[in-house]
């Protein structure tokens, strides 16, 4: 009978040390350890950024700091806190003036993941507020990278309705307003807001914009640049279009012209980018003229090029800026057609006539200082991104009035003591 006790304390001693064992092995295999992490090794920056980052021009190299995005977010089981840490996000306000003037940014995106990520970081703070419209077309795999990183923040949210863009499309135009009625409903007292796609990239840190905004001449107003339409822009207002969902925007036939625009409005002409008043957008969403002009602008070619532009020159229209022209460091784009006479040409590619940016086209964004530049792209001239972000970067933490956290900086010197946000005054 003891025997028979005795093999039996066997077994079940047995049974749970396999047990334990198995459950060992599942769990590393399934659960990621909080130390492991998809980092690429530092690297050298390259040499051609010496112009832009200081200390590089006396020998001081230049290593960045980065994983692979792409494949970080992906693949990542981290929690958010270690997240958004390894992709370099800033976690606190830089300043109070910062904090007491909180902004609104529309992004709309459906390609190149990491341009998104690194556009998202670059303009992020955490008093500001952020909508994001992923294109209802982008790949699923796409869509659940936006959303994986969105869930992160508290203050980034995805836009309640997704469109399937056209380019020069009214679905364009619809993607920014899904957005406005979302930001119009946060609880976030931002002041301003700002429309931004997935190949841009800032020029001026967010405490410059804050500052712009608050400049005499656009305290209360808003920013849309445009004149009043051209004769050579006129078909795009007078003829009617259909768009092929997903694909073009064609006139639907010969002949088939457009009425007047409704209540006697002056069709303008000008940017798709924008900074908005909050009091204007409520004007957007609820004024009758607005709602007006936009049904009628619904068989126009690229409505966004004259929608905002034309509510904007409208007296009753909160922050309105009659013959403002083409005022507002709004954007740095090359136009194909402006070579010669606004740039020295394009040292990257054209497409669609504006340039995606090469790094020989940095001096000229940065001597512009506008808020944004368009455009660029990760695959053709990657260095370029690499140098404007890194000097983006520097001057926003050379701008900040709190300590620097170590996760902040996209990368570090090799001779640390020579910058004042090293990791050595960082982590003090």
């Amino acid at each position: 009978m003891l025997q028979l006790e005795g093999k039996k304390c066997s077994f079940v001693f047995c049974l749970g040390m396999s047990i334990t064992v198995c459950s060992f092995i599942y769990l590393r295999t399934r659960t990621p350890t909080g130390t492991k992490h998809l980092k690429s090794p530092s690297r050298p920056i390259s040499s051609e950024c010496k112009a832009f980052l200081p200390g590089a021009e006396k020998g001081v190299e230049w290593n960045q700091l980065d994983c692979q995005v792409e494949s970080y977010i992906h693949n990542s089981r981290m929690p958010c806190s270690i997240l958004t840490r390894d992709l370099h996000f800033i976690t606190r306000p830089l300043s109070r003036e910062e904090e007491d003037y909180p902004l609104a940014f529309i992004v709309t995106v459906h390609k190149e993941l990491e341009l998104f990520v690194r556009l998202l970081r670059a303009i992020y703070m955490p008093q500001n507020v952020y909508c994001v419209h992923v294109d209802a077309k982008a790949p699923r795999e796409y869509q659940a990278a936006v959303r994986k990183l969105v869930s992160c923040f508290q203050n980034i949210f995805l836009s309640s309705r997704s469109e399937t863009v056209t380019y020069a499309g009214f679905s364009r135009l619809q993607a920014d307003l899904n957005c406005m009625e979302d930001l119009a409903k946060s609880k976030i007292g931002w002041r301003k807001v700002v429309n931004l796609c997935g190949q841009d990239f800032p020029v001026k840190s967010n405490l410059e914009l804050v500052q712009y905004m608050q400049t005499k001449e656009w305290r209360d107003r808003n920013m849309t640049p445009g004149i009043k339409q051209p004769v050579s822009m006129s078909h795009r207002t007078q003829i009617q279009h259909k768009e092929i969902v997903g694909s073009h925007v064609a006139p639907k036939g010969p002949g088939m012209k457009k009425g007047p625009p409704p209540h006697n409005l002056e069709i303008y002409f000008g940017t798709a980018y924008y900074a908005l008043t909050r009091p204007f957008v409520d004007f957007v969403l609820k004024s009758p003229v607005a709602h007006d002009l936009l049904e009628w602008s619904k068989d126009t070619f690229s409505p966004d090029e004259h929608y905002w532009v034309t509510l904007n020159h409208i007296a009753d229209a909160p922050g309105s800026h009659i013959d403002g022209g083409w005022a507002g460091a709004i954007r740095s784009i090359k136009w194909r057609d402006q070579q010669g006479k606004v740039h020295d040409g394009c040292k990257g590619h054209y497409v669609r006539d504006i340039c995606v940016y090469a790094i020989g086209d940095l001096p000229w964004i940065i001597n512009r200082n506008t808020m944004f530049a368009n455009k660029f792209e990760s695959n053709t001239h990657p260095e370029a991104l690499d140098c404007l972000e890194q000097w983006h970067r520097n001057k926003v933490l050379d701008q900040a009035t709190v300590p620097i956290e170590p996760s902040w900086l996209l990368a570090t010197q090799s001779n640390m003591t020579s910058r004042r946000y090293s990791n050595s005054s960082a982590g003090a």
